[in-house]
């Protein structure tokens, strides 16, 4: 049985769960996307930031210019349903808005990762910077990537049947 029959939805219900549960994972996300760049914007404003070397302003702008990006594609989900609203195209929007999703949270990971890099290159060195960047780096691909992909490999092999045999449908794959 699957999951869609477990729960005795319609495509429509789905697609409206769906949507539902992705705009729930993008409040959380959201949240932190706008601090970072507040935070990021508010920088540029302080008064050692003229002190800052070639590679920390580069860093910085490439850091700020990721944020917006990421904010973007995170926020793109909403247009989308404004613009295709009321059209029939839910299952359309669920699709596109998880793709938008994924994108701005891989984004994010590299705005994040930049961010990091450059407060601790300007307080304790450049390898320090650096070596805290990729900490970053690591961990956020760990915990939204890595993380996720092996739980998932584990579900589907569980839920697998043995060869030949009947057996459960694996749990739907989010658009």
């Amino acid at each position: 049985m699957s999951h869609v029959e477990e729960r005795n939805e319609t495509p429509l219900e789905r697609a409206d769960r769906n949507f539902g549960e992705l705009l729930q994972e993008l409040r959380v996300v959201q949240t932190g996307v706008q601090f970072l760049f507040a935070f990021l914007l508010t920088l540029a404003f302080t008064p050692r930031f003229p002190s800052l070397d070639t590679v920390q302003r580069a860093t910085y702008v490439t850091t700020l210019l990721l944020a917006v990006v990421a904010a973007a594609l995170l926020m793109a989900p909403a247009a989308v349903h404004r613009v295709l609203f009321q059209l029939g195209a839910k299952a359309r929007i669920v699709g596109i808005s998880s793709r938008l999703a994924a994108y701005g949270m891989t984004v994010l990971v590299l705005a994040l990762t930049g961010s990091v890099l450059l407060v601790v290159d300007v307080t304790l060195g450049r390898a320090a910077g650096i070596a805290a960047g990729a900490g970053t780096f690591l961990v956020c691909a760990g915990l939204w990537a890595l993380l996720p992909g092996l739980l998932r490999r584990a579900l589907l092999r569980r839920t697998a049947a043995p060869a030949g045999a009947p057996g459960p449908t694996p749990p739907e794959r989010r658009p």
